[in-house]
């Protein structure tokens, strides 16, 4: 699952009320079994309290064995699970439907039905519902924006990189607090066309540099040792696979945030990154999903042959 990046041209919609720990086990096996370029998934909890499951599909499901998927995990919680065809003009405004606005320090990001409740201090983001299923609401999205603040609290970095930004959330809330272009990719050029939209819309145009590529393999972001903050809000598999070229391009002092992790995800990634010379320096977990913090300073790096 990549949050922010919805599926091509998406047909059918599958919606589930259920309980936190169902929609949670339930995102985790559907981000993992699915192509996160056909079928995107969020849970979120409504003012109610009750907990929404949504999924979204490019073409229309198995609806038996989809069930049989999810019955092992989740029991006889799947029966309730409402399918049903959608129109593209309908899909993403349905599913950000009861959310709220998500604060972290000064940054707020909100749609475009939530511009009063933005105050005069705040670094205002918003996600235009006709471009980007994600709208922050991830804990993992949440996770890295919550370290941003903290990092800039700390010091005022000058070369900032955002490897797999989605809708460029957190590339534009950096470039709009430090005023410095910040370079963020994706390996979807759909999800690049909706990042630059959204730059666009919220006044970073000029400061977020983007390209289309697998992690850090554009001349834009290939730069050895350059980067004294980097973002990577991905999954535990390629964030496995990219920790020797994320830190070949981290500044010697720099700052690599990682998330996207599942809590039993954390381990090996922190071995495969403490492997490449960098040590945890914090951790946090949110709704099931944890945000690690590593700078160097862990063992001497593996040769990669």
């Amino acid at each position: 699952m990549l949050e922010g990046l919805p599926p091509h041209k998406p047909t059918c919609s599958m919606r589930l009320v259920t309980d936190e720990k169902s929609a949670q086990a339930m995102v985790e096996l559907l981000g993992e079994f699915f192509d996160p370029a056909e079928t995107a998934v969020a849970a979120f909890e409504a003012p109610d309290g009750r907990w929404h499951l949504e999924v979204y599909f490019s073409d229309r499901p198995d609806e038996a064995a989809l069930l049989g998927l999810l019955r092992p995990v989740v029991g006889d919680v799947v029966d309730a699970a409402v399918f049903a065809p959608i129109e593209m003009k309908d899909w993403v405004k349905a599913s950000l439907e009861g959310l709220k606005p998500v604060r972290a320090g000064r940054f707020l990001v909100h749609g475009s039905h939530d511009r009063h409740v933005v105050r005069a201090n705040d670094i205002a983001i918003e996600i235009d519902a006709a471009l980007a299923f994600g709208t922050g609401h991830h804990g993992t999205t949440l996770g890295c924006l919550l370290e941003l603040v903290k990092e800039l609290k700390r010091s005022r970095p000058r070369h900032v990189l955002d490897v797999g930004t989605g809708t460029g959330i957190l590339a534009i809330a950096a470039a709009r607090a430090l005023h410095r272009p910040v370079v963020a990719g994706d390996i979807d050029p759909v999800a690049v066309a909706v990042a630059r939209a959204n730059a666009r819309l919220n006044g970073a145009r000029d400061h977020v540099r983007l390209y289309a590529a697998p992690g850090v393999r554009h001349r834009l972001a290939a730069r050895p040792g350059y980067y004294d903050l980097v973002f990577a809000n991905i999954l535990a598999r390629p964030l496995r696979l990219l920790a020797p070229s994320l830190c070949n391009v981290l500044a010697p002092k720099g700052i690599l945030v990682l998330s996207g992790l599942l809590i039993r995800d954390v381990p090996g990634v922190i071995s495969a990154y403490a492997a490449q010379g960098l040590a945890l320096v914090r951790r946090a977990e949110r709704e099931g999903w944890a945000t690690l913090v590593l700078r160097r300073g862990g063992a001497a790096p593996r040769r990669i042959s």
